[in-house]
């Protein structure tokens, strides 16, 4: 009995031996195969790429500018009576020595005609002619024929066209930008583009906003309306064929004070340089260092959030 027992266990035994092998096996193939396709699986990330290119970068402020005349005259009554016609309308344009008003004194009015009838001889009117002192146009009138007006009492306002200018409300840390004479582009409303130039600086600056007015004489024949507010362009400074990216290709930490770019090691490895920006205009930034060629692929889309030598995948350049 005892002898066919330990024949039993040892049958049994070599009976597992190669079952327990074969199981072996099949777990040790299962775990190779998952490695290699692990290794198979990298992942990209999908990009597009651009390059730096020769630009002319503008770096600018604009600036409200609104459209006044300095210069106003006003046409007053040189008689005490009554206004016997009034040539003016309100915008009216009206030149140097135009009669405007024509103003008859009350005395003319009561004893005019029996001074004539005594002695035809006299000729006694009592009509007195008021012209306009510049030439203009008519921005307010404060009396119509029939009104009864004192001597030296306004009677309507000639705006100057001479002294027609946009005031611009420049913040004074910002006037070494702005010279006498100096050029600037004027966007009217519409998008109508108007040359100008700085005429002058008022002596003083507001109180509150610490900006100080500047004249601006548009170069155009154009009637342009009062109190119109353009854009004025003030250029702070200019590169002409500069190294630029676009702004979208530029990275920058929390704080904006690093700034970086993804560049392209091979098809499938950005890799992260450090960069210097210049001066920003539209869409573009100059820079300044390193000096990349234009045979340097730059990550354009996709680069954010990536880390050093990072891979990924260019979907379109």
């Amino acid at each position: 009995m005892k002898t066919f027992n330990h024949k039993f266990l040892r049958a049994g035994h070599l009976l597992l031996i190669p079952g327990f092998c074969a199981l072996l096996y099949s777990c040790g193939s299962k775990s190779a195969g998952g490695d290699d396709e692990d290794a198979k699986v990298v992942s990209q990330t999908p990009v597009t790429v651009t390059s730096v290119s020769d630009s002319t970068l503008v770096d600018y402020i604009d600036l409200n500018a609104t459209s006044t005349t300095l210069q106003k005259n006003f046409v007053k009554s040189n008689a005490t009576g009554y206004i016997e016609r009034a040539d003016v309308q309100l915008g009216q344009n009206v030149s140097k020595g135009q009669v405007l008003f024509t103003v008859k004194t009350k005395e003319s009015q009561t004893i005019g005609n029996t001074i004539n009838v005594l002695d035809t001889t006299f000729k006694f009117s009592g009509i007195n002619r008021i012209k306009a002192s510049a030439s203009g146009y008519i921005s307010a009138i404060s009396h119509q024929m029939g009104d009864y007006v004192q001597d030296g009492e306004q009677l309507a306002i000639i705006s100057d066209r001479s002294s027609f200018v946009f005031l611009m409300q420049l913040p004074y840390e910002l006037r070494q930008y702005v010279k006498l004479g100096q050029n600037v582009d004027l966007t009217l409303p519409g998008g109508i583009k108007v040359a100008a130039s700085v005429k002058s600086f008022m002596p003083s600056v507001d109180t509150v906003s610490q900006t100080q007015s500047i004249q601006l004489k548009a170069n155009t024949n154009q009637e342009i309306p009062e109190n119109l507010v353009a854009k004025a362009r003030i250029v702070k400074s200019a590169r002409t064929n500069t190294i630029s990216l676009p702004k979208a290709a530029v990275l920058a930490n929390e704080t904006q004070t690093e700034f970086w770019v993804m560049k392209m090691l091979n098809d499938s490895t950005a890799i992260k340089v450090p960069v210097k920006e210049g001066i920003q205009s539209g869409d573009r930034v100059e820079i300044l260092s390193p000096r990349f060629t234009p045979q340097d692929k730059i990550v354009l889309t996709g680069n954010y959030g990536l880390t050093d030598t990072a891979k990924v995948k260019i979907t379109k350049q």
